[in-house]
Protein backbone atom coordinates (compact mmCIF):
# COMPACT_ATOMS: atom_id res chain seq x y z
CA UNK A 1 0.00 0.00 0.00
CA UNK A 2 1.33 3.22 -1.32
CA UNK A 3 0.74 6.47 0.81
CA UNK A 4 2.80 9.75 -0.41
CA UNK A 5 2.12 12.79 2.39
CA UNK A 6 2.79 16.31 1.38
CA UNK A 7 3.94 19.36 3.33
CA UNK A 8 5.59 22.39 2.76
CA UNK A 9 5.54 25.93 2.23
CA UNK A 10 2.04 27.60 1.13
CA UNK A 11 2.46 28.67 -2.69
CA UNK A 12 5.01 26.24 -3.41
CA UNK A 13 2.83 24.13 -5.98
CA UNK A 14 0.78 21.79 -3.06
CA UNK A 15 -2.48 22.12 -5.18
CA UNK A 16 -0.77 21.16 -8.42
CA UNK A 17 1.11 18.33 -7.16
CA UNK A 18 -2.25 16.30 -5.40
CA UNK A 19 -3.73 17.06 -9.17
CA UNK A 20 -0.80 15.86 -10.77
CA UNK A 21 -1.19 12.35 -8.11
CA UNK A 22 -4.77 11.80 -8.79
CA UNK A 23 -4.33 11.66 -12.90
CA UNK A 24 -1.56 9.29 -11.81
CA UNK A 25 -4.13 7.06 -10.35
CA UNK A 26 -3.81 8.06 -6.52
CA UNK A 27 -6.78 8.75 -4.08
CA UNK A 28 -6.24 12.08 -3.69
CA UNK A 29 -6.87 14.38 -0.04
CA UNK A 30 -5.79 18.11 0.17
CA UNK A 31 -5.24 19.76 3.87
CA UNK A 32 -5.72 17.10 6.31
CA UNK A 33 -5.11 17.42 9.43
CA UNK A 34 -2.62 15.50 10.72
CA UNK A 35 -4.58 14.31 13.87
CA UNK A 36 -7.13 12.61 11.12
CA UNK A 37 -4.81 10.75 8.93
CA UNK A 38 -4.86 7.57 11.03
CA UNK A 39 -8.99 7.48 11.18
CA UNK A 40 -8.81 7.94 7.55
CA UNK A 41 -5.98 5.22 6.52
CA UNK A 42 -7.80 2.63 8.71
CA UNK A 43 -10.95 3.72 6.35
CA UNK A 44 -8.43 3.71 3.15
CA UNK A 45 -7.38 0.25 4.38
CA UNK A 46 -10.45 -1.39 4.72
CA UNK A 47 -11.90 -0.29 1.51
CA UNK A 48 -9.10 -1.53 -0.58
CA UNK A 49 -7.42 2.05 -1.36
CA UNK A 50 -3.92 1.07 -2.00
CA UNK A 51 -2.56 4.26 -3.27
CA UNK A 52 -3.50 7.45 -1.18
CA UNK A 53 -1.97 10.98 -1.76
CA UNK A 54 -2.55 13.57 1.19
CA UNK A 55 -1.52 17.00 1.19
CA UNK A 56 -0.92 17.78 5.08
CA UNK A 57 -3.13 20.85 6.72
CA UNK A 58 -0.13 23.05 8.52
CA UNK A 59 -2.57 25.19 9.62
CA UNK A 60 -4.79 23.27 11.88
CA UNK A 61 -2.99 23.33 15.68
CA UNK A 62 -0.61 21.94 16.15
CA UNK A 63 0.12 21.64 12.46
CA UNK A 64 2.51 19.01 11.71
CA UNK A 65 3.84 18.27 14.80
CA UNK A 66 3.89 14.41 15.65
CA UNK A 67 4.24 13.51 11.62
CA UNK A 68 7.39 11.57 12.55
CA UNK A 69 4.85 9.19 14.73
CA UNK A 70 2.61 9.45 12.45
CA UNK A 71 4.71 8.17 9.18
CA UNK A 72 5.73 5.40 11.88
CA UNK A 73 2.03 4.07 12.73
CA UNK A 74 1.43 4.03 9.16
CA UNK A 75 4.21 1.97 8.08
CA UNK A 76 3.25 -0.23 11.18
CA UNK A 77 -0.01 -0.65 9.94
CA UNK A 78 1.25 -2.31 6.52
CA UNK A 79 1.76 1.16 4.60
CA UNK A 80 4.85 2.06 2.47
CA UNK A 81 5.06 6.12 3.05
CA UNK A 82 6.94 8.64 1.50
CA UNK A 83 7.11 12.43 2.47
CA UNK A 84 7.50 15.21 0.13
CA UNK A 85 8.41 18.51 1.47
CA UNK A 86 7.95 21.23 -1.10
CA UNK A 87 9.73 24.27 -0.87
CA UNK A 88 10.19 27.58 -2.88
CA UNK A 89 12.31 30.91 -2.76
CA UNK A 90 10.65 33.77 -0.56
CA UNK A 91 10.45 36.86 -3.25
CA UNK A 92 9.17 33.57 -5.47
CA UNK A 93 6.09 33.09 -3.01
CA UNK A 94 6.15 36.76 -2.71
CA UNK A 95 5.76 36.99 -6.75
CA UNK A 96 3.29 33.54 -6.93
CA UNK A 97 0.96 35.32 -3.88
CA UNK A 98 1.02 39.10 -5.55
CA UNK A 99 0.13 37.31 -9.11
CA UNK A 100 -3.17 34.98 -8.00
CA UNK A 101 -4.01 38.13 -5.24
CA UNK A 102 -4.32 35.27 -2.68
CA UNK A 103 -4.02 35.59 1.07
CA UNK A 104 -1.38 33.93 2.86
CA UNK A 105 -2.95 31.52 5.20
CA UNK A 106 -1.17 32.68 7.89
CA UNK A 107 -0.94 36.56 6.98
CA UNK A 108 -2.93 38.96 9.66
CA UNK A 109 -3.27 42.42 10.27
CA UNK A 110 0.08 42.04 12.45
CA UNK A 111 1.93 40.19 9.87
CA UNK A 112 3.25 41.32 6.61
CA UNK A 113 3.42 38.44 3.58
CA UNK A 114 7.12 38.24 4.01
CA UNK A 115 6.91 37.94 7.72
CA UNK A 116 3.85 35.27 6.71
CA UNK A 117 6.05 33.35 4.96
CA UNK A 118 9.06 32.91 7.21
CA UNK A 119 6.58 32.16 10.29
CA UNK A 120 5.27 29.38 8.11
CA UNK A 121 8.61 28.24 7.14
CA UNK A 122 9.91 28.03 11.16
CA UNK A 123 6.41 26.26 11.51
CA UNK A 124 7.80 23.59 9.34
CA UNK A 125 11.24 23.61 9.75
CA UNK A 126 11.41 20.48 11.82
CA UNK A 127 9.88 17.85 9.34
CA UNK A 128 11.38 19.14 6.72
CA UNK A 129 13.96 16.28 7.12
CA UNK A 130 11.83 13.60 7.58
CA UNK A 131 11.52 13.48 3.57
CA UNK A 132 12.91 14.46 0.42
CA UNK A 133 12.37 18.01 -0.08
CA UNK A 134 11.99 19.63 -3.36
CA UNK A 135 12.77 23.23 -4.52
CA UNK A 136 9.96 24.85 -6.97
CA UNK A 137 10.93 28.02 -7.42
CA UNK A 138 12.08 28.06 -11.14
CA UNK A 139 9.23 25.92 -11.95
CA UNK A 140 6.04 25.99 -14.18
CA UNK A 141 3.20 23.93 -13.19
CA UNK A 142 3.27 21.97 -16.40
CA UNK A 143 7.26 20.61 -15.46
CA UNK A 144 6.14 20.74 -11.71
CA UNK A 145 3.51 18.45 -12.90
CA UNK A 146 5.81 16.06 -14.94
CA UNK A 147 8.64 15.56 -12.19
CA UNK A 148 5.97 14.42 -9.60
CA UNK A 149 5.08 11.52 -12.22
CA UNK A 150 8.81 10.90 -12.36
CA UNK A 151 9.25 11.12 -8.75
CA UNK A 152 6.35 8.39 -7.95
CA UNK A 153 7.47 6.27 -10.64
CA UNK A 154 10.53 5.18 -8.77
CA UNK A 155 10.67 2.49 -6.38
CA UNK A 156 10.42 4.23 -3.10
CA UNK A 157 12.66 0.94 -0.59
CA UNK A 158 15.62 2.06 -2.89
CA UNK A 159 18.09 5.00 -3.04
CA UNK A 160 17.07 7.34 -5.95
CA UNK A 161 19.81 9.82 -6.97
CA UNK A 162 18.67 13.21 -8.79
CA UNK A 163 21.18 14.97 -10.97
CA UNK A 164 20.20 18.50 -11.33
CA UNK A 165 21.93 21.39 -13.36
CA UNK A 166 21.48 24.83 -12.24
CA UNK A 167 23.11 28.57 -12.80
CA UNK A 168 24.19 30.15 -9.96
CA UNK A 169 22.95 33.39 -10.87
CA UNK A 170 19.70 32.29 -10.59
CA UNK A 171 20.63 30.77 -7.37
CA UNK A 172 21.26 27.34 -5.42
CA UNK A 173 18.68 25.09 -5.39
CA UNK A 174 17.35 24.75 -2.00
CA UNK A 175 16.96 21.09 -2.35
CA UNK A 176 20.73 20.05 -3.18
CA UNK A 177 21.91 17.78 -0.87
CA UNK A 178 25.57 18.16 -2.58
CA UNK A 179 26.29 20.57 -4.64
CA UNK A 180 29.31 21.03 -7.32
CA UNK A 181 30.51 23.95 -8.29
CA UNK A 182 31.79 24.28 -12.83
CA UNK A 183 32.27 27.44 -13.41
CA UNK A 184 35.90 27.09 -13.67
CA UNK A 185 35.53 25.13 -16.62
CA UNK A 186 35.78 26.34 -20.43
CA UNK A 187 32.51 28.07 -21.54
CA UNK A 188 30.55 27.01 -24.51
CA UNK A 189 28.53 30.51 -24.11
CA UNK A 190 31.54 32.62 -25.54
CA UNK A 191 31.36 30.44 -28.64
CA UNK A 192 28.92 32.21 -31.05
CA UNK A 193 27.54 29.23 -32.70
CA UNK A 194 27.34 26.89 -29.48
CA UNK A 195 25.56 29.77 -26.97
CA UNK A 196 22.04 28.54 -27.96
CA UNK A 197 22.70 25.27 -27.86
CA UNK A 198 22.65 23.70 -24.43
CA UNK A 199 24.47 20.58 -23.07
CA UNK A 200 22.83 18.19 -24.74
CA UNK A 201 24.06 18.95 -27.94
CA UNK A 202 26.41 17.31 -29.71
CA UNK A 203 28.32 20.35 -31.02
CA UNK A 204 28.67 21.27 -27.17
CA UNK A 205 29.08 18.10 -25.92
CA UNK A 206 32.58 18.01 -28.47
CA UNK A 207 33.86 21.16 -27.35
CA UNK A 208 33.40 20.16 -23.99
CA UNK A 209 35.35 16.98 -24.39
CA UNK A 210 38.13 18.46 -26.29
CA UNK A 211 39.36 20.18 -22.97
CA UNK A 212 41.42 18.11 -20.32
CA UNK A 213 40.30 19.96 -17.72
CA UNK A 214 36.40 18.91 -18.01
CA UNK A 215 37.18 15.46 -17.89
CA UNK A 216 38.98 15.62 -14.66
CA UNK A 217 36.27 17.63 -13.31
CA UNK A 218 34.14 14.52 -14.68
CA UNK A 219 36.06 12.17 -13.27
CA UNK A 220 36.74 13.87 -9.52
CA UNK A 221 32.57 14.14 -9.09
CA UNK A 222 32.22 10.62 -10.27
CA UNK A 223 34.98 9.49 -7.70
CA UNK A 224 33.25 11.61 -4.98
CA UNK A 225 29.80 10.61 -5.59
CA UNK A 226 30.01 7.02 -6.22
CA UNK A 227 32.73 6.79 -2.87
CA UNK A 228 30.18 8.14 -0.26
CA UNK A 229 26.56 6.85 -1.99
CA UNK A 230 26.80 3.45 -0.07
CA UNK A 231 26.93 5.64 2.60
CA UNK A 232 24.36 7.41 2.42
CA UNK A 233 22.09 4.35 1.47
CA UNK A 234 23.37 2.47 4.26
CA UNK A 235 21.57 5.92 6.54
CA UNK A 236 18.05 5.04 5.18
CA UNK A 237 17.89 7.77 2.62
CA UNK A 238 15.88 7.23 0.13
CA UNK A 239 16.67 10.33 -1.87
CA UNK A 240 19.62 12.03 -2.94
CA UNK A 241 20.21 15.53 -4.92
CA UNK A 242 23.29 16.19 -6.67
CA UNK A 243 23.08 19.69 -7.96
CA UNK A 244 25.81 20.74 -10.49
CA UNK A 245 26.02 24.50 -11.40
CA UNK A 246 27.86 26.68 -13.93
CA UNK A 247 27.02 30.12 -14.80
CA UNK A 248 23.62 29.99 -16.83
CA UNK A 249 22.64 26.49 -16.27
CA UNK A 250 22.82 25.50 -20.14
CA UNK A 251 25.72 24.28 -20.98
CA UNK A 252 28.55 22.97 -18.43
CA UNK A 253 26.26 21.51 -15.73
CA UNK A 254 23.95 19.95 -18.54
CA UNK A 255 26.53 17.90 -19.69
CA UNK A 256 28.09 17.13 -16.78
CA UNK A 257 24.37 15.92 -15.35
CA UNK A 258 23.77 13.65 -18.61
CA UNK A 259 26.66 12.08 -18.17
CA UNK A 260 26.78 11.54 -14.27
CA UNK A 261 23.47 10.19 -15.26
CA UNK A 262 24.24 7.46 -17.94
CA UNK A 263 27.06 6.52 -15.29
CA UNK A 264 25.23 5.71 -12.56
CA UNK A 265 21.62 4.49 -13.98
CA UNK A 266 22.59 0.75 -13.65
CA UNK A 267 23.32 0.69 -10.05
CA UNK A 268 20.61 3.17 -8.47
CA UNK A 269 17.49 4.40 -9.79
CA UNK A 270 18.41 7.93 -11.21
CA UNK A 271 16.32 10.68 -12.30
CA UNK A 272 17.75 14.43 -14.25
CA UNK A 273 16.28 18.02 -13.98
CA UNK A 274 17.57 20.68 -15.54
CA UNK A 275 16.25 23.75 -14.09
CA UNK A 276 17.10 26.41 -16.13
CA UNK A 277 16.39 24.62 -19.42
CA UNK A 278 12.99 24.01 -17.94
Amino acid sequence: MDLLLIGGVSGSGKSVAIAALEDSGYYAVSNLPLSLLSALLAQLKATAQDRVAIVLDVKTEPGLAGLASAIDDARTNGWTVRFLYLDAKTDTLVKRFSETRRRHPFSSDDRTLTEAIEFERERLAAVRTLGYSFDTSDLSAAALRSWIKDFVSVDPSRLTVLFQSFGYKHGVPLDADLVFDVRCLPNPHYEPLLAPKSGKDAAVVEYLERHAEVERMYGDIHHFVSSWLPDYARDNRNYLTVAIGCTGGHHRSVYLVERLARAFMDRYQVLTRHRELS
